[in-house]
């Protein structure tokens, strides 16, 4: 029997150990609790008189479960109690028995919790035993009477168990167990070669004392809990907190976006902040204040389908050609404001007011004709626009005019001081290799070359504009080394 009782031991524990190993811990509202427990139920002797009669007991234990943050927690077990095993056999004499039962034991108790308020659990240990069997008419036994035996000893005691937790310090008890006797006198009788035992079934009620609960059911004691109302199923760190992976302040249960990159200011729902609405987060925007409903690109700015600088939703010339300077409005520059752009205006400077063709040039009338037929002519040297090739004016990547490129100038410079009220346009263009900054930057010095030579002739700033406009306006294709070299040029252009 004994041997019985370890087997049983062994694989209840075994059991428990196993299911506390579980992943999905709870925990346990028991750990780090004293438990005062009361106790009464029946008795069911096995001994050797055949007919078994079921019997009382009651009894009282007080113990004490170690700390432990998973669902299962050891404990200690101090008892004590008494009551009755009883039986009747025919063959015996007397036919009946009735033995009283004092105990004092103790043990340990292994909590399981399968939930947050049912809480299976086994005991095992031992009780020291005050016996004293009784026949009909409360008259003491035969071999009672002739002190046959020693009427105390040590038992062994196994219990299985249920606790069912009805608030956070009372719960209610369903328990069944076993006592074992090493020996074969608890009916006052020996026969046969097992010894004697009974079964007991108890129910009662418990209260915890210095218990620490867990009333969210997040597997975090109160006392350990910074975030004590954690929805139930949440996930939580060792703190009681829900789990935020991206430290974004939203937990991840709430988080829509659960990998914003770290540092990145979000919303309510774990989103990263997008002020201005347009699809492209903050930390992302490049063009963080775009109105309301404009289209952007994955930097968050505004499309520019013509690539002129002016967005499209304030593009009023959506189409206008690569390279073209344009105004606020996205709209080709008309210096002159005859309705012809500059990058098509043959005339540039046409007067105010005066008709022009499709060239920007002024169409000349029958009047103005006759007019021009009548006056006298006037000496004037035709120079209105002179043109020097960079390969010839200019070292290879370099701005310094070259000693070759005075000849050209000079032969202008006299028609300059021929003419002293005449204006002039100074524009210097590259080819389209490299980048439109660096581009703009070398024609711009180039152009700006041929105007120190200018001044160093004596002629004034003030009848010059300079512009570098890098590789717009192409006169030959940039796709052979003959047209690039065309391209690459400085145009003196006479305005006035």
């Amino acid at each position: 029997m004994r041997t019985i009782f370890k087997v049983i031991f062994i694989f209840l524990l075994s059991i428990g150990i196993g299911l506390s190993q579980q992943e999905g811990r709870r925990y346990n509202a028991f750990s780090g609790s004293m438990v005062l427990t009361v106790e009464g139920g029946a008795t069911l002797g096995q001994t050797d008189y055949s007919g078994n009669k079921v019997d009382y007991l009651g009894r009282t234990s007080l113990e004490y479960f170690f700390p432990a943050y998973s669902k299962s927690t050891f404990g200690l077990r101090a008892f004590g109690g008494g009551g009755y095993i009883s039986g009747q056999d025919a063959t015996l004499v007397p036919d009946v028995f009735r033995t009283k039962m004092t105990f004092l034991g103790g043990g340990v108790v292994y909590s399981l919790s399968l939930s947050n308020h049912v809480f299976p659990y086994i005991f095992a240990g031992a009780s020291y035993l005050w016996f004293d069997p009784f026949g009909p008419n409360g008259i003491k036994m035969p071999n009672n009477l002739k002190n046959v035996y020693k009427k105390n000893e040590v038992d062994y005691n196994s219990e299985l168990g249920f606790r069912f937790l009805v608030t956070n310090n009372l719960s209610l008890n369903v328990s069944g167990g076993i006592q074992l006797s090493p020996n074969d006198y608890l009916d006052d009788v020996a026969i046969g070669t097992n010894n004697d035992y009974f079964y007991y079934a108890a129910v009662g009620i418990s209260f915890s004392f210095f218990s620490d609960f867990d009333s969210d059911g997040d597997g975090v004691p109160d006392s350990k809990d910074q975030c004590p109302n954690t929805p139930s199923g949440v996930k939580v760190d060792a703190t009681g907190c829900p789990l935020d992976s991206d430290h974004d302040g939203v937990p991840d249960y709430l988080d829509k976006c659960p990998n914003t990159p770290k540092g990145v200011a979000v919303d309510k729902d774990g989103c990263p902040l997008d002020s201005d609405g347009d699809g492209v987060p903050d930390y992302r925007d490049v063009c963080p204040n775009t109105p309301k409903g404009v289209k952007v690109d994955d930097l968050g700015c505004p499309l520019d389908s013509d690539g002129d600088g002016v967005p499209d939703y304030k593009d009023k010339c959506p189409d206008s050609p690569p390279g073209v300077q344009v105004d606020a409005n996205g709209c080709p520059l008309d210096s002159d404001h005859d309705g012809v752009p500059d990058y098509l205006d043959k005339c540039p400077d046409t007067a105010p007011g005066v008709k022009v063709d499709s060239t920007g040039c002024p169409v000349e009338t029958e009047k103005e004709t006759i007019k021009e037929k009548i006056q006298e002519p006037v000496e004037e040297t035709a120079v209105k626009k002179v043109t020097l090739s960079a390969g010839a004016s200019f070292a290879f990547g370099k701005s310094e005019l070259l000693p070759s490129a005075s000849r050209e100038l000079d032969k202008i410079v006299k028609v300059m001081k021929d003419q002293p009220n005449s204006r002039w346009r100074i524009t210097g263009y590259t080819d389209n290799i490299g980048s439109n900054q660096i581009n703009k930057f070398v024609s711009l010095q180039r152009a700006e070359a041929v105007l120190n030579y200018f001044i160093s002739k004596g002629l004034s700033r003030k009848r010059f504009q300079v512009i570098g406009l890098g590789k717009a306006n192409p006169i030959a294709s940039n796709s052979t080394e003959e047209g690039r070299a065309k391209n690459r040029r400085v145009e003196i252009i006479r305005i006035k």
